[in-house]
């Protein structure tokens, strides 16, 4: 059994044993994993397939729900504040990026993507009742702010124990928690103006898409 030293991570425990087995030991014995270490060993790439498979299923969602390839690109766009909140977080109280961090940053997907739902659901009724881009983000903006910091940092506050989480497992309840709330937080406090202005540049590009269409479209009767 290993364990790493202070200081270092368990993928860079993970790449010292490696490098130490293919150095010393003897012709036919070798090395095992058990626990979260084989887990870690075995994931490889998977988190990042999974994270990308996520955006993907989601993206599709919404442009089903909004009939349109452009407007779910707010949504999608805004994750990434999160997510690096989430690293900034966990850089600044020394965790390493783990399952546990893995796991939160998927869970951010589905919380981070429902503030920016609300939002853009919103803007986009009051673009279909006529208003501009513009007036329609800023109305979702304000419409949706309340409920979206509300919802937001209780989330955070819930997590606040298992940030402080002490005794078996604490590491892992640390990481999760930590991750979760730095995402949520710099999602939140960033989302709710980066939102509305993608918002605005998308809408506009979709809106200018469909005067395009219609007026390239011919009639299929003739006037002689």
């Amino acid at each position: 059994m290993v364990n790493q030293a202070p200081g270092y991570s368990s993928g860079q425990a993970l790449d010292a044993i490696k490098k130490a087995a293919a150095e010393k030991l003897p012709k036919g014995f070798s090395y095992d994993w058990a626990g979260s270490s084989r887990d870690q060993a075995n994931s490889g790439n998977e988190a990042v397939i999974i994270f990308l498979i996520c955006l993907v299923f989601v993206y599709l969602l919404l442009a089903a729900q909004y009939e349109s390839f452009l407007l779910p690109m707010p949504v999608i766009l805004s994750l990434p504040t999160g997510i690096f909140g989430a690293f900034l977080l966990l850089w600044a109280l020394g965790l390493e990026n783990n399952i546990y961090a893995q796991v939160a940053m998927i869970m951010l997907i589905g919380l981070l993507g429902k503030n920016a739902i609300l939002i853009v659901e919103f803007a986009s009724l009051r673009h279909r009742e006529g208003l501009r881009p513009l007036q329609a983000a800023i109305e979702g903006a304000s419409a949706r702010l309340r409920p979206i910091l509300m919802t937001s940092f209780a989330f955070i506050a819930g997590l606040i124990p298992l940030m402080l989480a002490s005794g078996a497992g604490a590491i892992g309840n640390k990481t999760i928690g930590t991750a979760a709330a730095g995402g949520m937080l710099f999602g939140t406090v960033f989302g709710v103006i980066v939102i509305p202005g993608l918002y605005v540049i998308f809408a506009t590009l979709a809106e200018r898409f469909a005067n395009k269409g219609r007026k390239e479209e011919k009639p299929f009767t003739e006037e002689i």
